[in-house]
């Protein structure tokens, strides 16, 4: 009778274990953003413009993408980021202004803009806590959207920092000269940051990180 190798079951055991741990947060991540998704869509119900149906159904396409494989939690850039300067974000706004008629778009309602900036460069030592590029530049979209620094535009104002940040960071556009992210990907991943819970955030921002990863 043969005995089997104690230590191919065991290295058996643990890889199926953690295949297993790996499908069991694949499902619960489409789990959460299927029902960030509906949050939102609740919202929107009764709005007689329609167009935010076109942002749902791109989330609704890039959770499908990112179903059949692991949303990514790194980023490929790894180079040395540069941070725009405060001042570079709020000529952004400043220049936003003259589209909207509101009073009140881009006024700070506390320092708490400052803070969503000054997060993404933040470690500990010689650990940076949002290694790549991309990870930086998604926490700086989910920040700004849900510390709701604004007393309006919240939403449109993160994503122009957003981009402001990917662009001076080189990754706006892929080699070939196209854009990294679409309009219609970023209103999707903007309505689904800012429809999301506090405990959600890990799968708004791998996701955002995932659409950034795709096509370089």
């Amino acid at each position: 009778m043969l005995i089997p190798n104690s230590g191919y079951l065991i290295q058996g055991y643990a890889i199926n274990e953690k295949r297993l741990a790996q499908k069991q947060q694949q499902v619960q991540t489409l789990k959460d953003g299927i029902r960030i998704l509906s949050r939102a869509i609740e919202t929107k119900i009764g709005d007689s413009d329609t167009a935010w149906l076109d942002q749902f159904a791109k989330g609704l396409e890039l959770l499908d993408d990112y179903d059949h494989e692991n949303l990514d939690q790194k980023g490929r850039n790894t180079h040395q980021a540069t941070y725009p300067e405060l001042s570079a974000y709020q000529n952004i706004i400043e220049a936003m202004r003259s589209d909207f008629e509101s009073s009140v778009f881009g006024k700070e309602k506390d320092d708490s803009f400052q803070s969503s900036i000054a997060q993404i460069s933040k470690g500990f030592g010689d650990i940076d806590f949002y290694p790549s590029i991309e990870e930086k530049a998604a926490t700086l979209l989910y920040l700004i959207i849900k510390n709701h620094s604004f007393v309006d535009a919240n939403k449109r104002i993160a994503a122009a920092c957003f981009l402001l940040f990917l662009e001076v960071n080189g990754l706006l556009k892929s080699k070939e000269g196209d854009f990294l992210i679409s309009n219609e990907a970023l209103a999707s991943l903007t309505l689904f940051a800012a429809a999301s819970k506090p405990e959600e955030m890990d799968t708004v921002k791998k996701l955002i990180v995932s659409v950034l990863n795709r096509d370089q």
